[in-house]
């Protein structure tokens, strides 16, 4: 064929271009962002209280609170992210469902969230979430869809969008790339600006939980990317597979049952818990969690949830071996969300009965640390 014979084949062939987009949607999607944006716009940014420790130690216990947001947890900046995430990627969409697998919280958050947007909302939930969480659920507009096995929440809910044209958000995947974990105002970034003036602005350590594993994966990151030598601990509940995954470095580590501290600890290993950011984990039973929560109403006066009582006892123990070894430095824990969406639970005496909890041995080895500056052994 001739150069000449080439050049008309050539323009012969139609040029391919296919254009999808759409006016309406465009203008919907623009305002979707506008509204969530405007609502980080709006919050001040949460607290961050101090635990009084007896000054001659020379260590300062903090607690970023993050019950004092919108939707009253530390969930509410993942479900910003998320939503602006999955809005941003073309995923969220007018008129169509958001489905989250979720104990409770996050739901909450993203209740929230739909509604600002005016999208329908379906969280799936243990039956076991507490009453007052399904009540903020559909507080916000929601609707609570419950499986008997907290395992089946992943398959439930695409189930669910698949069946309902929706998007599933999926927390547990999305988590530790949906924020930004160089800055950009997360939790990370808001500590260390709130540490500045204190007389140890580098903590030594940070004590984040895990549920998704996004939180402890944005801080360590964080911390790595700044260059800061603050050392991160993740405490896990029972039944979460977490610890046991990260101690055996095995990715497939399960658990059978389902976390009786709600919103951390998981059956599986999670794809936003990121293990080889961290430094450190510790396994804290369920009563000692629960302890802790109550000894930090005495302290501070305020109820929180269990998973603060979980970072809590570990930030504690830290403070204790700090204290030993003659360190001085600050020690950094969450207030994930307030108490009393777990009365019926955490400060519940006959909760703890029924679960066969015992928290006496641990309130006891708190009340031996404050006073005498010494953690009990075997504790």
């Amino acid at each position: 064929m001739s150069t000449s014979q080439k050049r008309a084949t050539a323009s012969a062939t139609p040029t391919l271009d296919v254009d999808r987009s759409d006016q309406a949607y465009r203008s919907w999607l623009k305002e979707a962002v506008r509204k969530v944006q405007a609502d980080a716009n709006r919050s001040a940014d949460t607290h961050l209280l101090r635990f009084l420790l007896p000054e001659q130690w020379g260590i300062d216990l903090y607690l970023k609170d993050e019950s004092t947001h919108p939707t009253g947890s530390l969930k509410h900046r993942l479900a910003r992210s998320l939503f602006l995430y999955g809005l941003c990627n073309g995923w969220i969409r007018p008129d169509r469902p958001v489905i989250e697998a979720s104990s409770g919280s996050t739901a909450v958050s993203e209740a929230y969230f739909a509604k600002l947007i005016g999208v329908p909302f379906i969280a799936v939930m243990p039956r076991t979430t507490s009453a007052e969480k399904c009540r903020l659920i559909e507080f916000h507009g929601g609707q609570c869809h419950f499986v008997d096995d907290s395992r089946t929440m992943y398959a439930e809910s695409a189930a669910l969008a698949a069946r309902t044209g929706g998007h599933y958000m999926d927390q547990f995947t999305y988590a530790e790339r949906a924020t930004d974990w160089r800055g950009n105002n997360n939790i990370a970034q808001s500590i260390y600006q709130q540490l500045e003036l204190e007389r140890y602005p580098e903590p030594a350590w940070i004590v984040t939980t895990a549920g998704t594993g996004g939180t402890s994966a944005t801080i360590a990151r964080y911390v790595h990317y700044m260059q800061y030598d603050t050392r991160i601990c993740v405490p896990d509940p029972e039944n979460s597979c977490f610890f046991d995954g990260w101690v055996d470095d095995d990715p497939d580590c399960t658990s059978d049952c389902g976390s009786r501290i709600e919103g951390i600890g998981r059956p599986r290993m999670e794809p936003s818990f990121v293990p080889g950011a961290i430094d450190r984990m510790m396994k804290v039973p369920d009563a000692a969690s629960v302890a802790a929560v109550r000894a930090l109403e005495g302290a501070i006066g305020r109820k929180a949830g269990g998973s603060t009582g979980t970072g809590l006892w570990s930030a504690l123990k830290i403070v204790a071996e700090m204290v030993a070894q003659g360190q001085r430095g600050s020690v950094v824990t969450l207030l994930c969300d307030p108490g009393d969406r777990y009365l019926d639970k955490y400060y519940s005496d006959t909760w703890l009965e029924e679960q066969g909890l015992d928290i006496t041995p641990y309130a006891t080895a708190i009340e031996s640390l404050l006073d005498t500056g010494l953690w009990p052994a075997g504790e």
